[in-house]
């Protein structure tokens, strides 16, 4: 890839383009879960692995059952 097409991201530009808190952008960088790059005293992430990070967070139907609960049936509803 030519260096002319990569895309760098300050820490502020990628927490925002996840739409979430640079705290928890430093948590995934911290976990391994989003490549970052340090530069003397500054990070920076490439656009390209923030697109991909976003590709692996999609959540596959049927896996959200734990969130909500089954319906509450009254012994009432049955009269």
């Amino acid at each position: 890839m030519p260096s002319n097409d990569l895309r760098w991201f300050s820490t502020a530009e990628a927490a925002k383009r996840l739409g979430i808190t640079p705290r928890t952008l430093y948590r995934f960088i911290d976990e391994g879960q989003l490549p970052a790059y340090r530069f003397g005293r500054v990070i920076r992430l490439k656009q390209d692995e923030v697109d991909a990070f976003i590709d692996t967070c999609r959540i596959e139907p049927g896996t959200l059952e734990h969130l909500y609960p089954e319906p509450v049936h009254h012994a009432k509803d049955d009269d």
